[in-house]
């Protein structure tokens, strides 16, 4: 999609692409942040841009030179093609892990609020110990999603906290002050049973306590002595893996999601012995018919939005990654139907076990 602000044009796209119009690469509340940016003439000597899913803001201010936080594979590949698409430099050493170090003496931060306030508070606590006691925090949000736990965030952290006047739906919450940073855990705890309880960084789903998914799952679970080699997709904080793992205690397991949180979270939760972690959004890394078991909770929101389209195209790879006569399973919301899209796919697909909500699936090669 095409945009021209300032009487220069953008081409800003999706990644991965969707066959949805609703869906967009950016939203007001990121043209509500360069409309503050443009408006109030700021060129800041060090600036830093949180949950930019696209790009949209590191094309936009890209002559800020900012540092880019980069929670997902997915986001930091978006960024990359997008500022490819305009001929706009990458500077790769300006992209950050969300638990990296931060740079200090830094004048804003530009932040698109995240659905979870526990990442919104993470962010504010990061940068607390890193701006200037001068800087601003400009946070944007769509009107719809406001909710009064960000003021309290964000009254953690500073003095000041203002909101703008609604503009195009959306509006901007302004921070000044900053207050004498303090050390918090960013970990939360949930237990999985008696003796174990799982650890997690902020915003990592399902951050109280296991999902009402995940327990069918791990309470119908049987793994085969011949599942030797299993597939965890979308692994979050790595509780699927670890019902497996103490079914077959010598499995190879392999764990993989989008989100750099969660694969940090899952190698707290599981030894490193036989298990491997991966950081991406894809599993073109793994070879045709590797595995004898997949294993998937996985996830159809995206921040505010629903999309099944990226679960899809993971799914058919999932059969070409597993072996003949391999197993998929998988639970999901029994609103999304997917059986009728598995079937396109499977050799068979049956239904283990379920209630009104959640469905658990079994799909053979």
């Amino acid at each position: 999609m095409t945009i021209t602000v300032q009487n220069k044009e953008y081409k800003i796209s999706r990644y991965p692409e969707t066959k949805s119009t609703s869906l967009h690469a950016w939203s007001a509340a990121d043209e509500h942040i360069i409309k503050y940016v443009q408006e109030n003439e700021i060129v800041p000597k060090a600036s830093i841009i949180y949950n930019d899913r696209f790009g949209y803001l590191s094309c936009m201010l890209n002559e800020l030179n900012p540092f880019v936080v980069i929670n997902y594979k997915s986001q930091e590949k978006a960024c990359h093609l997008n500022l490819r698409a305009n001929n706009l430099p990458i500077a790769e050493e300006k992209f950050l892990s969300p638990l990296a170090p931060l740079p200090k003496n830094l004048e804003i931060a530009l932040i698109k609020i995240p659905k979870s306030l526990d990442l919104f508070r993470m962010f504010l606590n990061q940068l607390s110990a890193a701006l200037t006691d001068e800087a601003i925090v400009v946070c944007a949000f769509m009107t719809r999603h406001f909710t009064p736990g960000m003021l309290n965030v964000a009254a953690e952290f500073f003095e000041e906290s203002e909101q703008s006047k609604a503009w195009k739906k959306s509006r901007l919450l302004i921070l000044r002050k900053k207050k004498t940073p303090k050390e918090i855990s960013l970990l939360n705890s949930i237990k999985f049973n008696d003796s174990i309880n799982l650890r997690q960084y902020f915003g990592v789903f399902s951050a109280g306590k296991i999902d009402n998914a995940s327990l069918l799952f791990i309470d119908r679970l049987k793994i085969k002595t011949s599942e030797e080699r299993v597939l965890d997709l979308g692994s979050g904080n790595g509780v699927l893996s670890m019902a497996v793992r103490e079914q077959n205690i010598n499995c190879e397991l392999h764990l993989i999601d989008d989100s750099f949180l969660a694969v940090e979270s899952s190698k707290l939760n599981l030894a490193p012995e036989n298990t491997y972690f991966y950081y991406n959004d894809c599993l073109d890394n793994f070879k045709d018919h590797f595995f004898d078991l997949v294993v998937s909770n996985p996830p159809f929101h995206f921040e505010h939005e629903n999309n099944i389209e990226i679960s899809l195209a993971l799914f058919k790879a999932v059969k070409r990654c597993l072996k003949k006569g391999g197993r998929f399973l998988l639970v999901a919301n029994r609103h999304i139907n997917y059986k009728t899209h598995l079937l396109k796919m499977f050799k068979a697909v049956k239904i283990n076990a379920g209630t009104k909500k959640i469905v658990l699936y079994e799909c053979s090669k």
